[in-house]
Order: C-alpha cells, then sequence, then structure tokens
C-alpha cells in the first residue's frame, strides 16, 4: 500500500533541530534539509569555530565556505543551506589577469634625455650594447624586451643586466626579415621578432608565450625546435605533451600506445608541421615527403599522467595548453628538465578548460609571475593574431 506525502515536513527521516532554512522569496514557512546538507552545514561551522574564530563566541549567525575542490557543486550547496559562498583566493597569483607581466615595455619619448647621459656603447657578435643609467631603470626586469618606435630608426632591444640604476641593453636580431627566417618562418609583428629571439637564444633555459588564439604560439616553438634540433644539432629532439582537457563531452576511452592515444590531442602539431613543411620548396614533392618522414622522426608526443620521475637530458620540449595544469602540475614538468634541455611553456588564459582554475590561479599564471627575474628565462604576451582576419576578429569580439 502506498503512502502519498502532503507537505515536506510529514515525510522521510527526522530531522534535527536547527535543519531547515528559509524558504525563497515569496514562500511561506521553511524548508527541511536534506541529512548530507544539514552534515555540511555543521562541519562548515564546526570548522569556523575551531580554526577562524576560536577565542569568540561560537557562531550563530551565517558561515562563508571558501571551496576550491567541486566548487560549483559546494557553492550551489552552500547556497542552499543559506550560506555565503566565496572562491578560494589564496592560491592566486593575481587577482587581475590584465596585471600580469607581459615581457615587453615601450619606452617612454624622452628616455634618452633621462636616461641617454653619460650612455656607453659597445659592440659585439653581431649585437650593440648600451649602458643605461636612470628612474625607469629599477622597474626593469632581466630578458624584458623594450621598444622605441617615435624615432626614425625604432629600437628593439633586450635588458641584459641590471643593478640598481644601471642597466645594460642589447639590441635584437631582426627575425622578420627572410635572411633570418626560422625553418622558413618569418616574424610577422614586434611581438613574434621578440619570441623568436628568446627561443633562439641558447643562454634561455625557460620561455613561456600567451596570446589569444592564432597569434603563433605553437608555429614558432616548433620552427624554432626542428631549427635547434635539425640544423644547428643544439638539441637532440623535440618532446611535446599537453593536458587532455576535452573542450565538450569525452569521447571515452583511446586505442593504442601512449603517443597513439596521444595522438588526436596533437591536432595543433599536425596542422603546424603541415605549415612548416609547405614553407619548404626545395626538393620539390619528394623532398618535402622527406623532409615530412625526418620532422616526425625527432618528435616524440609524450602523456602528461607519465611525467613523474622522468629527466630530459638535451631535449626541446614544449607544453602546450599550459594554461590548465594547476601550479603543482607546472612544478612537476618544468623540474623534468635536466643538463642542456629547454622548455617552452604555451597557453592562453583566456581559454581555460578546467572547471576548477580561473585565469588568476592557472600554472601558466603563476610560472610566469615567478620566473619574470631568473637570468635564464623570458617571457611575451602575443597580441596580434595572424591565423586569419576571422580568427583574429572572433577572438576580440566573442
Amino acid at each position: 500500500m502506498s503512502r502519498s506525502c502532503r507537505a515536506p515536513a510529514t515525510c522521510g527521516p527526522p530531522r534535527r533541530p536547527g535543519s531547515s532554512v528559509p524558504a525563497p522569496a515569496g514562500g511561506t514557512g521553511a524548508w527541511e534539509l536534506p541529512e548530507e546538507l544539514v552534515m555540511l552545514r555543521d562541519t562548515v561551522r564546526r570548522f569556523m569555530d575551531a580554526h577562524v574564530h576560536p577565542t569568540e563566541e561560537k557562531l550563530d549567525h551565517d558561515a562563508i565556505g571558501l571551496p576550491r575542490e567541486q566548487l560549483v557543486e559546494l557553492q550551489a550547496k552552500a547556497r542552499a543551506l543559506g550560506l555565503a559562498a566565496e572562491d578560494y583566493t589564496n592560491d592566486k597569483v593575481l587577482e587581475d589577469a590584465d596585471l600580469l607581466y607581459t615581457g615587453l615595455r615601450r619606452l617612454p619619448k624622452d628616455f634618452w634625455n633621462t636616461h641617454g647621459r653619460d650612455v656607453e656603447s659597445w659592440k659585439k657578435e653581431g649585437h650593440t650594447y648600451y649602458r643605461v643609467r636612470g628612474p625607469l631603470v629599477p622597474k626593469l626586469h632581466v630578458n624584458e624586451f623594450v621598444f622605441d618606435e617615435s624615432g626614425d630608426k625604432p629600437l628593439y632591444a633586450l635588458v641584459k643586466e641590471t643593478s640598481g640604476r644601471l642597466a645594460v641593453l642589447e639590441t635584437l636580431r631582426d627575425y622578420t626579415h627572410a635572411k633570418n627566417s626560422v625553418w622558413g618562418i618569418t616574424a610577422r609583428n614586434r611581438e613574434q621578432n621578440f619570441a623568436l629571439n628568446l627561443l633562439m637564444n641558447p643562454a634561455v633555459d625557460f620561455v613561456t608565450l600567451l596570446g589569444q588564439a592564432g597569434t603563433g604560439k605553437t608555429l614558432l616553438a616548433l620552427a624554432a625546435g626542428l631549427t635547434q634540433v635539425l640544423d644547428e644539432k643544439r638539441y637532440s629532439e623535440i618532446i611535446m605533451t599537453r593536458v587532455t582537457v576535452p573542450l565538450g563531452e569525452d569521447i571515452g576511452f583511446l586505442p593504442g600506445t601512449e603517443e597513439e592515444k596521444m595522438q588526436p590531442w596533437m591536432g595543433a602539431l599536425e596542422d603546424n608541421l603541415d605549415v612548416l613543411n609547405a614553407s619548404d620548396e626545395s626538393g620539390g614533392e619528394w623532398g618535402r615527403a622527406a623532409t615530412r618522414d625526418l620532422v616526425r622522426s625527432r618528435i616524440r608526443i609524450k602523456s602528461l599522467n607519465f611525467m613523474r620521475g622522468r629527466t630530459f637530458v638535451n631535449k626541446w620540449l614544449i607544453i602546450d595548453e599550459a594554461q590548465n595544469l594547476t601550479p603543482k602540475q607546472m612544478k612537476t614538468l618544468v623540474t623534468r628538465a635536466g643538463p642542456g634541455t629547454k622548455v617552452a611553456c604555451l597557453g592562453n588564459i583566456a581559454q581555460i578548460d578546467t572547471p576548477y582554475l580561473t585565469e588568476g590561479s592557472s600554472g601558466l599564471t603563476y610560472v610566469v609571475d615567478r620566473m619574470k627575474d631568473w637570468t635564464h628565462a623570458g617571457h611575451v604576451t602575443l597580441a596580434r593574431g595572424e591565423r586569419s582576419r576571422l580568427a583574429d576578429h572572433a577572438a576580440d569580439v566573442l
């Protein structure tokens, strides 16, 4: 014999005192809470009593929960309990992503008036160096790019070293010129030129590139890697990895070996290899096919899940879609680098697919901020999309 319920209070397990919350606006009486939510509320209040207000009167008002894991679910439960829910902010590098270090700085128009007194200059190995003094110098970071386009002859330079109010600037190699092309690729804008100067510099062990879709992050990293692996023999091979976070619903398990399982996630690699291979016009179709086979033999695709304990010696390591990494995952990957290894982290913090990460708590934001003052690290934020006018416009307005 079935029994129907006319009111929430007459059905279900008995409720403990205080296990109800006011009805929403427009309703009457109170809602009885499920046992699970009552236990969650009591746990939060006990925690607040013990750790937040240990010497004060026990809480009999709204508690504030600060969840990180299972953020959406816990915040929904907290709202059902009548508790205010806020994000956990202790692990955030920056509250505003617009304040993130960009790696480049436009010099003021009066820079040489205020910093040109007693300036020293010299040339070495094709670069011109300037030793300058002035009030802007303490704000500069090592390996930060500075530029002045106000005169007839623009200046593009790298901050080589700083000491108090003294800094040494080094002029850059112009990768926008065809004679300095990297695997057939030339820089199409100022920021890409800066990025190639970092990627091709053997003194820089760690490079981070940020930018919206279509700015050329993966293409530049691959071109620089192939040049230094196959032409200059500086590294033995390219290793590429990324977080396997799907954009939509998961399609299920993938068959094959580790590299075969990673292949569907590496569409960006295949697309960029096609572009790089098409840029080689020598040798005809046969030559391009031979080059394609040679290139693929020097690229290894590795899963992030099996990186713990590894040591990469003399490798070119590319970490793609790094915005989906947590700070701990980022540390694990970067510390895999052994002697002679260079690491390039690529990502767009505006396209985070991991539900528990934000622009402020992403591992990519974390590593950009923490590595900006190291002599052997550099960063560039790419600003201009070069994929197509459609992709560039969509990135701006959507």
